[in-house]
């Protein structure tokens, strides 16, 4: 008798436990006092430090590097560094995904000049841009195995009209790329051993017969 396949939704089996900071001696912190305190610790001040370069960043060159889904972003890169979705390809491509449905959107609809909205402002167009933005970043990053969930965030920032031009948005990929570098570059130092650019283990992938990797 076969077992019957598994749910399309059920969640991928817990990853293999780390130590992921005794490249920073931490090692004896988390014997002492857990593993959650310690890691929630180095994402608070690897969150900390990771936006307030950028912030630095953005006042020394006067290009606005710092948006709203950046944080989400940095969320994942110092929670869960080892995950698919904080690997470099899929945190630079998915706001890719993101940026070109939401400019996609903003043209289909005749938006890209027309001021951004606001809860009690918006046009039926301005909600049509947004949904199909965000419905195309949703579906793509699923057909290309690609997730990032703070892409829709930023697919949404687009079609909202609060990026609406390409040299606009040509910046919020310039700060994607050299966030995705900051994260990889001090998780790296603290000893987590994060992909160049694909994730070690590939997304879970949704299939007639159930799941696989």
């Amino acid at each position: 008798m076969t077992e019957p396949a598994p749910h399309p939704f059920a969640p991928a089996p817990p990853p293999t436990s780390v130590q992921p900071l005794e490249g920073l001696a931490l090692e004896p912190l988390q014997r002492r006092f857990g593993a959650v305190p310690v890691l929630g610790l180095y994402a608070l001040v690897n969150g900390l430090v990771s936006i307030a370069v950028m912030t630095a960043a953005a006042l020394v060159t006067g290009v606005p590097l710092v948006f709203p889904s950046l944080g989400p972003t940095a969320y994942l890169l110092f929670s869960d560094p080892l995950g698919g979705a904080a690997a470099p390809r899929n945190t630079i491509i998915g706001h890719g995904i993101g940026v070109l449905a939401g400019w996609g959107s903003l043209v289909v609809f005749g938006l890209q000049d027309v001021a951004a909205a606001d809860a009690m402002g918006a046009t039926p167009g301005r909600v049509g841009a947004a949904a199909v933005s965000l419905a195309l970043t949703s579906a793509l990053m699923v057909w290309l195995r690609l997730p990032h969930p703070p892409a829709a965030a930023t697919t949404l920032i687009v079609s909202l009209g609060v990026l609406p031009h390409p040299e606009e948005l040509a910046v919020l990929m310039l700060a994607v790329v050299l966030l995705a570098a900051q994260g990889w570059i001090i998780n790296r130092l603290a000893g987590v051993p994060v992909p160049v650019w694909a994730p070690r283990r590939e997304p879970i992938s949704v299939r007639p017969g159930g799941l696989s990797g």
